[in-house]
């Protein structure tokens, strides 16, 4: 079942994060009070709508609390953005990422109820997208603008299986280049080792197949 997302915010960060998760194939709620931005997304996102984040009314008649993680992605408002997560968290969603102007943005969000706090200026993009989509996937790293190298935990479809059995090179044209087990890696892993529970996969390849390799194998129903 896939995962429901709502991007609050359609700046440079909001934009480039939600293009990201809609490549993904994921179902994405895009909000902001720009007409125009919003415009720009309602061939592009699952949905997107004008609306004011720091109205309480406005987020329940949208639904958001019933949506799986919220970023909050406004720009310099700090104000805004504050508002916006203390609504967030009484509203009880389950999952709140949110953008921090500074450290002691930061801070406050996390009091405030902010399960996740990232930086734009330290985190890409595309980076947060993936780690956001599951939790298996614990970091991606683009190597050009075609090509990237990610960090997965084994899914549950991998595990017991070989690297034969899961035909990764075959069927996703991806290249497992290392797997760390416990406190040991396995850089060119032999094609008969067995995947085993926690093991941690390094995997290089095109976008395109990576994501493919993604949902088919890493992400769980979770």
């Amino acid at each position: 079942m896939k995962k429901e997302f709502a991007v609050i915010g359609l700046g440079r960060f909001g934009s480039s994060l939600c293009r990201e998760l809609c490549m993904e194939g994921m179902d994405v709620l895009a909000i902001d009070l720009d007409e125009d931005k919003v415009n720009e997304f309602r061939n592009i996102a699952s949905y997107a709508v004008i609306a004011d984040s720091t109205d309480e009314t406005t987020l329940k008649e949208l639904g958001i609390n019933n949506i799986d993680h919220v970023i909050v992605s406004i720009g310099e408002n700090i104000q805004a953005s504050i508002l916006t997560t203390v609504i967030l968290t009484e509203l009880g969603v389950k999952k709140i990422t949110v953008k921090a102007q500074n450290d002691y943005h930061e801070k406050i969000l996390k009091k405030l109820g902010a399960h996740q706090v990232v930086h734009p200026e330290r985190d890409m993009g595309r980076r947060i997208a993936h780690s956001i989509i599951s939790n298996n996937i614990l970091d991606y790293l683009e190597l050009s603008e075609e090509h990237s190298i990610i960090e997965v935990i084994a899914g549950n479809k991998m595990i017991n299986k070989t690297l034969v059995d899961l035909e990764i090179r075959a069927k996703y044209n991806c290249n497992v280049v290392a797997i760390k087990r416990n406190n040991t890696i396995n850089v060119s892993p032999a094609a008969d080792l067995q995947i085993e529970k926690n093991d941690i996969l390094i995997v290089i390849g095109a976008d395109k197949d990576l994501s493919r390799f993604e949902k088919r194998l890493v992400i769980d129903d979770e």
